[in-house]
């Protein structure tokens, strides 16, 4: 692939301090066009990507084309283009291009930028978390079955996707009644001595003491393989002739066995939901619009068997068909997992055909996309659909009710209009270790869990210790926080925060500024967050502290918003329910990070601490020498036996701990 301009030169690139330079102009539609025809003159008749860019080198909309020199030169053409694109030309300041040898190309890479520059004139997928998958692991003599998320990077078979965890969960409880197939780590593997509950209650045929051989052990695993890949009908066929013939044998105990692993298939079979006949590896996509929103509904089939399904609401603009919009979502959806042989789509797409190569192109293999017209794939789109027509309509109605919530909230709360991104501070520690301050997010479509942000306390001083002169900081250091101070814990979090939005936010046209901080605590921590704002010279933030009332009953929290005194809402106004329910999402996730990090401290050992020794060498140590104390204790000579330890490096461990001592 060859390139006009590098991909990775693009918004993230640019400078924060450069952007407080840069002042917003006006959208002007004459000099958009002039930009844009001066590109023109210079662009080549082949496939390729553009970027348009506004004054703050934000990327505005990321397009392809199969001739970038025609495509483009369609934006010189202003009363000719739909009101969206006219604003986007308004507004470009620049444009970048990259050269491809394809269209197939084009598309692969235009996908790829859209959800990582997530430019807002495109149709944006959100929520895109990877999807679940049940893993056989294939490094060990004796496989393991187990829930796997992210790279494939471990050997093994992989049966997937599943629509959620819960899902996944279900699965892998059934395959373990049915295939008596380890979960267990294979440290714990290794280290049995007897078999563990998991056998008990016949869900582990018990490996790891012998109870079953290496041949018995691979037919279940054969046996699980098949199942997941289809043949399930022949799996409990099988079974059902073994349960059959230990019955004629009169081995009742071995027939029962076989019983209970029929029963636990059926079980599967029978939380199926839905399975069509001729489906076997399959996504259907969905897609119901309705008042400028959209829902696309997924659902998974894998070897016949249907694997869920989730909704999704992308991000676009009103005007676009719903073809415009299936076509941009399958693109961002496949660009981080692998399609698979079939996909049913339920409109028309623009450029099908292509899009159904460039899935080939990245499946390796071909890729079928297709809208059913009749017979059961048409039923099955039907059902999709119906789908997604409720998903949509709940959404709608939980985005009314929420609206109806950010306007009673405004009124309670003496704010000037209904805010549209609420940001709401909490923190949590044990006598002052493991300090942490979370930050939750809420706007008009509910919580905004990706917004979410964990703040580690930084340069905290024992609460025995005297704090340090103010004179005795490094320049740029963020002010000690006493352990245990909540205060200073509070004002060290939205002074980070804060800060780091002033200066890479300054015009605040990311959308990533709060119309209202809710703060979890009484007057003090309301006198904090309003002198952190001062300083900053932040005026037109609402601050709002949520204090617990006596005896810390739910329901007689008092709020302080700087206005008018503190005050309570009647017991039974939803505000009150929607503020509680923010305020302990926030104490839920600092609790949640608090114990994260305190877990983490507690696996640490004092072989963390010396520079230069990473993991491998650190389990090295640990092996050789079986715990941390003893390693401390080691001469010379016995750290240079440890396998990976050089005599410097023997040096290095053995003076960190002497000089410890």
């Amino acid at each position: 692939m060859s390139t006009a301009k590098p991909a990775s030169s693009d918004a993230a690139d640019a400078k924060p301090d450069q952007a407080q330079k840069v002042r917003s102009p006006k959208p002007d539609i004459e000099r958009g066009v002039k930009v844009i025809q001066a590109q023109v003159k210079l662009l080549p008749n082949a496939p390729g990507v553009y970027r348009m860019l506004d004054h703050a080198d934000e990327v505005l909309y990321v397009g392809k084309a199969r001739n970038l020199k025609k495509r483009v030169s369609n934006y010189t053409f202003p009363a000719k283009l739909p009101h969206r694109i006219f604003r986007m030309v308004s507004e470009t300041q620049r444009m970048e291009f990259v050269r491809t040898h394809t269209e197939v190309e084009a598309l692969l890479l235009e996908s790829n930028l859209i959800k990582k520059l997530r430019p807002r004139f495109n149709v944006l997928l959100r929520d895109d978390k990877s999807f679940p998958y049940i893993l056989l692991t294939g490094d060990h003599d004796w496989p393991q079955l187990v829930k796997h998320r992210g790279a494939r990077s471990r050997k093994g078979d992989y049966f997937g996707p599943f629509a959620s965890a819960g899902a996944v969960n279900r699965t892998i409880t059934a395959l373990q009644r049915a295939f008596l197939i380890r979960n267990c780590s294979d440290a714990i593997f290794a280290s049995r001595t007897r078999p563990c509950l998991q056998y008990q209650i016949k869900r582990c045929a018990a490996p790891c003491v012998g109870y079953v051989s290496e041949a018995e052990y691979g037919e279940l695993i054969a046996q699980a393989k098949d199942f997941l890949t289809g043949s399930s009908r022949k799996v409990s066929q099988q079974l059902a002739e073994r349960m059959q013939e230990a019955s004629d044998a009169l081995d009742f105990e071995s027939a029962a066995r076989y019983r209970d692993r029929i029963r636990a298939l059926a079980h599967i079979q029978s939380h199926q939901d839905i399975n069509v006949e001729g489906v076997e590896d399959a996504d259907v996509l969905a897609l119901h619009g309705e008042g400028g929103t959209a829902c696309i509904q997924v659902f998974f089939f894998r070897g016949g068997s249907n694997y869920g399904n989730r909704a999704y609401f992308p991000s676009h603009d009103k005007s676009l068909e719903a073809g415009e919009i299936l076509a941009a979502f399958v693109g961002q959806f496949y660009d981080n997992k692998p399609p698979p042989k079939l996909v049913l789509v339920s409109h028309d797409m623009p450029e099908q055909e292509l899009i159904a190569e460039a899935l080939s192109t990245r499946a390796d293999r071909k890729v079928e996309v297709l809208r059913p017209q009749r017979g059961s794939k048409r039923k099955l789109m039907e059902h999709a659909i119906a789908n997604a027509r409720e998903a949509h309509g709940r959404r709608l109605a939980e985005s009314s009710s929420q609206r109806r919530l950010l306007e009673g909230l405004a009124e309670a709360l003496d704010l000037e209009q209904p805010p549209e991104r609420i940001e709401v501070y909490d923190n949590s520690h044990i006598q002052g270790t493991n300090a942490t301050g979370a930050m939750i997010v809420a706007g008009p479509d509910g919580l905004m869990k990706n917004a979410y942000r964990k703040f580690n306390i930084r340069n905290v001083v024992p609460a025995d210790a005297p704090m340090p002169a103010a004179e005795d900081l490094e320049e740029g250091a963020d002010a000690p926080v006493q352990a245990g101070d909540d205060y200073a814990m509070m004002r060290q979090v939205l002074t980070r925060r804060f800060s780091r939005a002033l200066k890479e936010d300054p015009d605040r046209t990311s959308g990533n500024w709060p119309d209202l901080v809710l703060i979890d605590g009484g007057q003090g921590q309301d006198s904090v967050a309003r002198e952190v704002f001062s300083e900053l010279g932040i005026e037109d933030v609402a601050i709002v502290s949520i204090a617990k009332g006596p005896d810390r009953d739910a329901g007689r929290e008092r709020f302080f918003t700087g206005k008018r005194p503190p005050f309570s809402l009647p017991i039974n106004d939803p505000v009150l329910y929607f503020l509680q329910r923010l305020r302990d999402e926030a104490h839920r996730f600092a609790i949640e990070t608090h114990r994260a990090k305190r877990a983490k401290a507690i696996g640490q050992s004092k072989v963390d601490e010396i520079p230069g020794i990473g993991a491998k060498r650190k389990k090295a140590l640990l092996h050789h020498f079986g715990s941390a104390r003893e390693v401390s204790r080691a001469g010379l000579q016995d750290l240079e036996a440890v396998d990976g330890i050089s005599r410097t490096v023997a040096k290095r461990i053995y003076d960190f701990f002497h000089e410890e001592g």
